[in-house]
């Protein structure tokens, strides 16, 4: 505890697990109980929202797929997004943010899909799109909706978690 007392970092990592394992397993069991599946298509958290759903056991029952599309070109092969949208507003936008959740929804047929696009950091920001920005997708059957998000902290290993839990919060209001 000593140790920990001196290193926030250490103390901060230790609350976010905590809050995540219980998020985490609250959407597995309650996608389980209305048999609900899920698949998440991810830029700039790299796999970190799938896998803090995977790290609950029990998950292979609700989750169909995770996909980590960190390119233009993934975006555009994988997840079918135009090239158009992303030559014309970037791939941090919300027009790609959208375009990933919707075509995401249609390739793995699940009643919960979540698309992730943004820039952690440190570099790639500019002034129209800064380290931080991030956009956070969901869709559930005719419902789709995209948040923007602007995190202060530039640090990119807490804009990915920050992201992880806002998209784990949505999961769990759009399974409700």
């Amino acid at each position: 505890w000593i140790i920990c007392c001196f290193n926030f970092n250490c103390f901060y990592d230790y609350q976010v697990k905590v809050f995540l394992m219980n998020i985490n397993k609250k959407i597995v069991s309650i996608l389980k109980k209305k048999r609900l599946k899920l698949a998440i298509a991810e830029s700039c958290t790299g796999g970190l929202l799938s896998s803090s759903i995977t790290s609950v056991s029990g998950a292979s029952k609700v989750f169909v797929m995770g996909l980590v599309t960190y390119s233009n070109q993934a975006k555009i092969k994988i997840l079918k997004v135009p090239k158009r949208i992303i030559m014309k507003y970037g791939a941090v936008s919300y027009e790609t943010c959208l375009s990933m959740v919707k075509n995401l929804n249609k390739i793995s047929k699940t009643n919960i899909s979540v698309s992730i696009t943004g820039v952690a950091g440190p570099k790639g920001g500019t002034k129209q799109k800064p380290v931080g920005l991030v956009f956070i997708g969901i869709k559930k059957a005719n419902k789709t909706i995209v948040k923007k998000y602007l995190f202060k902290n530039k640090k990119r290993n807490l804009i990915q978690k920050a992201t992880v839990i806002k998209a784990l919060n949505l999961i769990l209001r759009f399974t409700k």
